[in-house]
């Protein structure tokens, strides 16, 4: 036993090298090479999402022990105060140990690097800076539908303990960047180099015999086409609200709009920190992707579907008439309607009748087939389910909400079991109640529309460079089926959304040339039990036959949707299928709808009375993490980001409490939005409660 121990020595030391290469510090450097992130490209092959190179200072806390570091000539270079050094070097040996290396500054800028690197040999072998690639956005567009990195913290660490991450990498948080993470993030690489007698790297090590080369992470070809998503983002400036457009032959998303948004260059860099603690606690909610994760009830868009299921369960046909004085009366106290008239289905539809609709699904509720409400509700539930609504679509976007479908359950719940009828729920029928969807949900009813009876779940990624190792894109190559019903039918509903475009409440958004089916819809709206302006919506598809674009949009307080979101979507609807919009009159009204001013008014009360961040500046007391939860929760962030945010607050705090300055920026931010919305002549004057 003795001679095996003995000879097994004798080869670690002397025979393989190796070893004793790696074991000799003293004048050897260990270089970690991160690998390039996967890059984005959009349908056509363009880069939205691609890499450039920034500097970390790291820190390995041990070495300074037997170091006579100028500690105040370091926190000279890096702005900071001798009590800030010592607070990073503690933090960095309780996050990571001390004889591991830590990220001491992030994203250094090039004043900075240069100024490091005057003073390199001063500052090793305790600090070095390590190159790594960080993202760059070439359209700064889609900031949120691509999402942002930041600094793995311990709790990701012990969540994804296996999978190679260590202190001081960077893993996505939101968007594409966190669904794709495993995808986009590579494999790291090492290199080891020599040291000169003044601690500067000469050359590799044995010419780089012990090196391991990184590998690139995989490359992701995207649905989206970033002109469409750039025009929608500048048409919903000054609004609040959300564009979905899907290609309903695939499914994939084509343009994803959350306003308002934030240009996503503002999260990388030296500024990243501060900028996403703006973002953060702006009263807007920028980094709140509202194209999935906010619901609202889906308004007279939602007629559509009770068309399909009257006209499916036999309880109406397309020449059924409904009387409307003005009002449905089927449930004693009137539910208002606008446009009074004798009206068939089509025409049920391109006037939006509420009273047309109130009595489809009353006569769907009450079909003595099912014997009972409870019954026949559920049979209602079964149609709302197959349509996409009342549970998540499955996109690859994370915090995606499901809406809700009301059931049997719900109402015996607030009313007891047997104690409800379709009249309870009677505003159910024009999309109003206990109902509520999701932009993209509203989308994807466009699409099963235009397919008469099918769609493809939607999807932002089409392809992966290399294969799909994960079988992530699997769930989107299946179509959905979910309910046999005829051509006949999807086409009578077609006629009505088409003559909603052609002398309906769509008209004013016509495309030239192009047949479009649409349907424009107002949703009630309250702020604290106060009513609020309705929302506005449009929903559509186009063209007619062999469609190719599906389509919705909401303006939050922004009244009629034929005077804000149908606008909005008859411009995306030309940009795309023409790829261009050319006509003068056409091309003015891009400019027009953009300055079109429709900020919520208790969003800029929000902003002048609650500012976030006067809030931070004036407080006497640190931020605790508890105080930032609830926004965390809203907006689906990883709570990784929570101490980076907490931590710049503070900081501006105490700063703030020293020079009684401010963070750049917000007034401004503050003086963009005037303090009353902009609207047209027509909305200024009282409006029917009536939705439409």
């Amino acid at each position: 036993m003795g001679l095996i121990i003995i000879a097994r020595l004798f080869s670690l030391q002397i025979i393989d090298k190796k070893y004793s290469v790696m074991a000799n510090e003293q004048g050897r450097f260990r270089k970690v090479v991160y690998p390039n992130r996967g890059i984005l490209f959009d349908r056509k092959g363009r880069a939205v999402l691609r890499n450039t190179v920034i500097y970390d200072l790291m820190v390995t806390p041990s070495k300074l022990y037997s170091m006579h570091l100028d500690t105040a000539d370091l926190c000279r270079i890096l702005n900071i105060d001798t009590a800030e050094f010592r607070e990073r070097i503690i933090t960095a040996i309780i996050k990571n140990r001390s004889y591991r290396p830590s990220v001491f500054e992030s994203s250094l800028s090039e004043e900075k690097i240069a100024r490091i690197n005057e003073s390199m040999y001063k500052l090793v072998p305790a600090f070095y800076l390590q190159e790594r690639p960080v993202r760059d956005y070439p359209y700064d567009a889609a900031g949120n539908v691509l999402g942002y990195l930041s600094e793995v913290s311990p709790a990701f660490l012990k969540k994804h303990e296996g999978s190679g991450y260590q202190i001081g990498d960077y893993a996505g948080q939101t968007g594409l960047e966190r669904t794709y993470e495993k995808v986009l993030m590579g494999q790291r690489g090492i290199e080891y180099w020599k040291r000169d007698n003044k601690n500067r790297l000469t050359d590799h090590l044995e010419n780089g015999k012990y090196d391991t080369a990184p590998i690139p992470g995989q490359n992701l070809h995207m649905s989206l086409d970033i002109n469409l998503q750039m025009l929608g983002e500048h048409l919903m400036e000054n609004k609040v609200g959300s564009i979905v457009a899907i290609d309903p032959k695939t499914g994939g998303v084509i343009a994803m709009v959350s306003s308002p948004t934030y240009k996503p260059n503002l999260l990388t860099g030296s500024e990243r920190r501060k900028h996403f603690s703006q973002l953060f606690l702006d009263p807007r909610l920028p980094l709140f992707n509202r194209a999935v994760s906010a619901t609202y009830p889906p308004g007279s868009t939602f007629k559509t579907l009770q068309a399909l299921i009257g006209l499916q369960e036999g309880v109406i046909t397309p020449q059924t008439r409904f009387l409307c004085t003005g009002a449905f009366y089927g449930c004693g106290k009137p539910m208002g309607c606008l446009d009074p008239g004798y009206f068939n289905l089509k025409e049920g539809i391109t006037v939006s009748c509420n009273t047309y609709f109130a009595n489809v699904m009353q006569r769907c509720i009450n079909n003595p087939a099912y014997g009972s409400s409870d019954s026949a509700l559920k049979v209602w539930d079964h149609y709302m389910y197959a349509f996409g609504l009342g549970n998540r679509l499955g996109i690859d976007m994370p915090s995606e909400r499901s809406g809700i479908i009301p059931t049997p359950k719900t109402y015996n719940r607030i009313y007891g079991e047997g104690h409800w009828n379709f009249c309870t729920f009677r505003s159910v029928s024009i999309g109003q109640g206990e109902v509520s969807v999701t932009p993209l949900q509203i989308a994807n009813e466009m699409a099963y529309l235009a397919n008469r009876g099918w769609y493809i779940t939607p999807h932002m990624i089409d392809s992966i460079d290399g294969g799909d190792k994960f079988g992530m894109l699997d769930s989107f190559k299946l179509r959905h089926r979910p309910l046999n019903i005829p051509d006949s039918i999807f086409d009578a509903v077609a006629d009505g959304m088409q003559g909603v475009m052609e002398r309906g409440t769509g008209a004013a958004a016509k495309v030239p040339g192009i047949v479009v089916c649409g349907k424009t819809g107002t949703a009630e709206n309250y702020y604290k039990g106060i009513k609020q302006k309705d929302h506005a919506l449009f929903a559509a598809f186009a063209p007619r036959e062999n469609p190719r674009i599906a389509i919705a949009v909401i303006c939050e307080n922004a009244g009629f949707g034929s005077n804000s979101s149908a606008p909005i979507a008859s411009l995306m609807i030309e940009q795309y299928l023409k790829d261009s919009i050319t006509e003068p009159d056409r091309k003015a009204r891009i400019e027009t709808i953009s300055k079109l001013n429709l900020m919520p008014p208790q969003i800029v009360d929000e902003i002048r009375k609650q500012d976030s961040l006067a809030r931070v500046k004036s407080s006497k007391n640190l931020l605790k993490e508890s105080d930032i939860e609830p926004l965390n929760d809203t907006m689906g962030i990883e709570q990784d980001d929570n101490r980076n945010t907490l931590d710049e607050l503070n900081k501006i705090n105490k700063e703030d409490q020293t020079n009684n300055d401010t963070l750049p920026g917000k007034k401004e931010a503050i003086k963009s939005h005037s303090l009353n919305a902009v609207l047209p002549d027509e909305q200024k004057g009282p409006k029917n409660d009536s939705l439409h």
